[in-house]
C-alpha cells in the first residue's frame, strides 16, 4: 500500500485564518450564548488585527435528539460566520470533533477546538493564536487548577489522567488536565489524518504527531446550561478506551500476573506434598477454595480484557466510517 505523506502547506498570511470546531450534542440552551460569547472574541481579534476577517465557526451537530441542528440552522442565517455540520447519527465527540477539523481544515490555517458550553475559557484564545503565529503547531489548553471542581469531581478527573499515565506506553504523551481544548495547525490535521483507526483517542493521538507544541494555561468555568456529557459511568468507559486504544500494557500485566500464579502454585504443590507425606491431607480446604476462587476471578478478568482487545481489532477490520455527514450549512 503506498505510503501517504503530509504536504507542508504555502506560508500563512500576515493574519492566520482561524476555525472554531465545537461538537454539540442536545446543546440547544447553551448554543445562543456560546454564539455571543464567540461574536465577542472574533470581533476583539479581528478588529485587533490577530486573526482574519475571514475566520468562521463550525458547530458540529453529534446527532442530537433536541433542536440543536434548528439553532444551529437559525444562528448561521443571522451571522454567516456561524456555519454547521450535521451527522446522520451520534458518534460520540471524538467522533464528532474529528469531523468538524477533518471538514474545515481546508478553510483555515488553524483549528481551536472547544466545548459548546463555555467551560473552556475564550480568553484563552489569544494566546493560542499568539503561539501558533510564533510557529507552535499544536497549542495545548491545560487547566490551571480544579478549584471549582468538588472533591469527588476532582478526585475521579485527577484519577482519570493518573491510570492513564500508569497503562501508557508513552506516559508523557498525556498531558495532566488537558481535555480537547486546543490549537491544530492544518500541517497537524494533515498528519493527524493519516492516523485511520476507529477507536478514536485524539487526547493520546496528537501529542504522538511530534510538532512544535506549548501550553497555554486557563481556568475552567462552570457550565452555562444543560448537563454535564460526562457522568462517571462515561468517563470510565472513556478512561478504558484510551487505555486500550493507546496500549498493550494490560495484556503485559496479566502476563506477568500470570508468571506470578505460576510460581505460586509451585509453591502450593510442594506445600500439598508435604501435607500428604506428613499426614494432614484433610486440612488446607479454606486455602484451597481461596485459590480456586481468585485464579477463577483472574482468569475471569484476563478473558475480559483479551476480549477487549479482539473487540476493537474486530471493529477496525470492519473499516466502517467513522463519521457520516447528513449537512453542512456554511
Amino acid at each position: 500500500m503506498k505510503e501517504k505523506t503530509v504536504k507542508t502547506p504555502k506560508a500563512q498570511s500576515k493574519l492566520p485564518v482561524i476555525a472554531f470546531v465545537i461538537p454539540c450534542y442536545n446543546e440547544e440552551e447553551a448554543l445562543p450564548e456560546t454564539t455571543k460569547v464567540l461574536t465577542e472574541k472574533i470581533n476583539q481579534l479581528t478588529s485587533q488585527k490577530k486573526i482574519s476577517p475571514k475566520s468562521r465557526v463550525y458547530y458540529v451537530d453529534d446527532g442530537s435528539a433536541d433542536k440543536t441542528w434548528q439553532v444551529i440552522s437559525d444562528i448561521h442565517k443571522k451571522n454567516p460566520v456561524f456555519c454547521g455540520i450535521k451527522l446522520s447519527h451520534n458518534r460520540g465527540h471524538q467522533n464528532a470533533l474529528l469531523a468538524g477539523l477533518l471538514t474545515a481544515k481546508e478553510k483555515a490555517d488553524a483549528l481551536i477546538s472547544m466545548d459548546a458550553d463555555l467551560q473552556d475559557d475564550t480568553d484563552a484564545v489569544d494566546q493560542m493564536v499568539e503561539q501558533f503565529v510564533q510557529g507552535n503547531q499544536i497549542v495545548y489548553g491545560v487547566r490551571s487548577s480544579r478549584k471549582t471542581d468538588t472533591f469527588f469531581k476532582r478526585a475521579t478527573a485527577e484519577g482519570f489522567y493518573k491510570v492513564l499515565r500508569a497503562f501508557s506506553d508513552q506516559p508523557k504523551d498525556i498531558i495532566f488536565n488537558h481535555a480537547d481544548y486546543r490549537l491544530m495547525s492544518k500541517k497537524a490535521l494533515d498528519a493527524m489524518e493519516l492516523y485511520g483507526e476507529v477507536n478514536l483517542f485524539l487526547r493520546g493521538i496528537i501529542p504522538q504527531l511530534g510538532f512544535k507544541h506549548s501550553v497555554v494555561y486557563y481556568e475552567r468555568h462552570e457550565r452555562i446550561a444543560g448537563e454535564s456529557k460526562y457522568p462517571l459511568k462515561k468517563m470510565l468507559a472513556f478512561a478504558f478506551q484510551g487505555i486500550t486504544s493507546l496500549s498493550i500494557k494490560p495484556m503485559r500485566i496479566i502476563t506477568s500476573l500470570g508468571a506470578f500464579i505460576f510460581v505460586v502454585s509451585i509453591a502450593m504443590l510442594a506445600y500439598t506434598l508435604f501435607r500428604h507425606f506428613t499426614g494432614h491431607t484433610i486440612e488446607g480446604w479454606s486455602s484451597l477454595a481461596v485459590s480456586v476462587w481468585a485464579i477463577g476471578g483472574l482468569l475471569q478478568m484476563s478473558i475480559g480484557v483479551l476480549g477487549e482487545y479482539i473487540g476493537k481489532i474486530y471493529l477496525e477490520t470492519k473499516h466502517r466510517p467513522r463519521f457520516i455527514i447528513d449537512e453542512i450549512v456554511e
